[in-house]
């Protein structure tokens, strides 16, 4: 009789089928063996509390009161015979002090007797209960006790295979760093969210890992991890949170949150930036969030790239912030989009172009110098400067791309001036963060030039403060150095405009500095402009740096900073950006010759 019920159970097991399902098909089999029986299985849990598995002809009802009972010696039928760890054969429910607590339960169902017996693990366990109950008060037959010696084994291959399942998938979904769920889990359950409920997605990253990971190695960036990870669950429990990998968390906000996702966000920002030993280091974390809620059409997916859309800006704007997605970003995600084609098209089509702005010397009106400057040429003839499409530098494979097409461009022309004898001293080509992510750089600026037969002397790398100094990461400083080291000389760009401070220039490799526009704007007899300009030529001057002030438009502001021993400028008092033919006639008429240069350096 148990053949047939045996291999059909076991091959529910081995198709992987689920446990409600087999243990469901196994009690309707025992029933249609044994008419007049009831038959319930339960599980027990690590805390000693049975919770009802299947039992599909008793009452919904009956089996959730059995659910979170704990075993003892007075726990009814099933709960006595997990305790005792041994059958108990209860023939008059009503009657039996066992079922002193739940005999109301029971005959109000219209059960009056109860066989019960435990289930073994393979390791001797007590895994649950199989239990056969009657409607009229009686003991259970040879045949039914035996039936139910049958399945026990199958109830033991059922529930262990699903632990062992529930196992795998649990450490399958678990982060095994920080044991919270990782990508996996939050992929399952994103998959319940509907767009149209009412729900906010939380990107959450960790600010500067990787410059943690470069200074105190890779066993302090893991616990500054583990920290951030125990800290974010802190504060947002109940709820959970997620590691998607590497420095990225998390968390997926339900619609009891919707009234203070603020007060969240800014509870998580301050639970995570407190000092932490981590790796016997102190680090300072700090977290950056982006946040995007459900609704407007949007699919779950769209939610997902908004709130990292978000993520990127609040880094943009200020790590260790909070961004939420909004129709801002969104205007400026799409500005951003069509400024990237439009520099790819140009790139292309071969329509950037070098234009350059001189450097003079400010005494003497001679050009030394030239920036370079990116112009991009419409397809109606029109330029559009650099500033105008600024916005695409930020897409690190445009940004590359950019450069190296304007060094081409850059030691073409500088090598058909030296060709034809023109006077020149130095080309300054601007450098983004994107430029230093690689490892080609130096080879790539090497190559071109000496292609052009340009001695590197002639080249002076520009890098603004918020590339060299506002990541507060030690790769772009460790590139800047290992550049000068090779021989080029570095321009600090845009000095003063936010990052740096004077204590840099002690720490921070370069041999020139360009003094923004904006502290040139404000020179004056009794302007604090002019206090600062002063101090930064008079300490530049002691550490051997030379200094170019930019943005120059009035005679009065050039006789201000000769007065002041600034030696070098640019601005439009002298001229705009010009392209290359133009500066090539500017060059031949106002370049200094080279021994004005050699005296220039004699006296400087």
């Amino acid at each position: 009789m148990l053949a047939g019920l045996q291999n059909s159970i076991l091959k529910m097991v081995a198709q992987g089928d689920d446990l409600d399902v087999m243990l469901t098909r196994l009690c309707r089999e025992v029933e249609q063996l044994l008419p007049g029986t009831y038959a319930s299985i339960l599980s027990l849990d690590d805390a000693n509390l049975l919770h009802p598995c299947a039992a599909p002809s008793l009452a919904d009802e009956y089996s959730k009161a059995l659910d979170n009972i704990p075993i003892g010696p007075m726990a009814g039928s099933c709960g006595t015979a997990a305790f005792l760890r041994e059958s108990v054969d209860v023939i008059d429910i009503e009657h039996d002090p066992r079922w002193t607590a739940y005999k109301d339960l029971a005959l109000s169902h219209g059960l009056k007797a109860c066989c019960s017996s435990p289930i073994f693990g393979s390791k001797g366990t007590v895994l649950g209960t199989f239990a056969l109950y009657f409607r009229e008060p009686r003991a259970a037959t040879q045949l039914e006790k035996n039936i139910v010696v049958g399945c026990l084994p199958l109830c033991m291959i059922a529930l262990e295979c699903h632990e062992r399942l529930q196992e795998h998938r649990r450490l399958a979904f678990t982060d095994a760093m920080t044991l919270l769920p990782n990508r996996g889990k939050f992929g399952e359950d994103v998959k319940k969210l509907k767009p149209d409920d009412d729900w906010s997605l939380l990107l959450v990253d960790v600010d500067n890992l990787k410059a943690v990971n470069d200074t105190f190695g890779h066993a302090t960036g893991d616990d500054l991890i583990t920290t951030v990870a125990s800290r974010l669950l802190d504060a947002v429990a109940p709820l959970p949170a997620y590691r998607l990998g590497g420095d990225e968390f998390a968390v997926i906000l339900d619609h009891s949150c919707a009234t203070r996702i603020d007060k969240l966000v800014r509870q998580i920002i301050a639970t995570t930036n407190q000092p932490a030993v981590c790796g016997g280091h102190t680090v300072l974390p700090t977290a950056t969030i982006g946040i995007a809620r459900s609704g407007d059409g949007n699919t779950v997916a769209d939610i997902h790239h908004h709130a990292d859309v978000a993520l990127y800006h609040a880094k943009e704007r200020k790590r260790g912030s909070y961004a939420f997605y909004d129709a801002t970003i969104a205007s400026a995600i799409s500005k951003r989009s069509e400024a990237i084609k439009a520099v790819a098209a140009a790139l292309e089509e071969n329509r950037i172009e070098a234009w350059y702005q001189p450097i003079v010397r400010l005494d003497t009106g001679e050009v030394v110098g030239v920036e370079a400057l990116a112009r991009m040429r419409l397809n109606d003839g029109s330029i559009v400067a650099a500033a105008q499409f600024h916005e695409a530098t930020k897409d690190a494979q445009v940004a590359a791309n950019l450069t190296r097409h304007m060094i081409k461009c850059i030691s073409k022309d500088v090598g058909n001036w030296l060709q034809v004898g023109i006077p020149f001293q130095h080309v300054g080509i601007n450098l983004s963060a994107a430029d230093f992510r690689g490892t080609e750089l130096q080879g790539i600026i090497e190559t071109a030039f000496a292609k052009e037969n340009v001695p590197l002397q002639h080249v002076i790398l520009e890098v603004t403060e918020s590339v060299y100094l506002g990541e507060k990461d030690q790769g772009v400083s460790t590139s800047v150095s290992a550049l000068r080291d090779a021989g080029f000389k570095v321009a600090l760009d845009d000095f003063g405009t936010g990052f740096a401070s004077l204590t840099h220039l002690i720490t921070v490799p370069v041999d020139i500095i360009k003094i923004d526009k904006s502290f040139i704007d404000r020179l004056g007899p009794e302007d604090v402009g002019t206090g600062i300009v002063e101090g930064i030529l008079h300490i530049a001057n002691h550490m051997g740096i030379r200094v170019i002030a930019e943005g120059i438009e009035t005679v009065a502001q050039a006789d201000l900073l000769v007065e002041r021993g600034c030696v070098l400028g640019q601005g439009y008092l002298y001229s705009k950006a010009l392209p290359v033919d133009e500066m090539t006639v500017l060059l031949l008429r106002r370049g200094q010759k080279p021994d004005h240069a050699v005296k220039a350096k004699r006296h400087a």
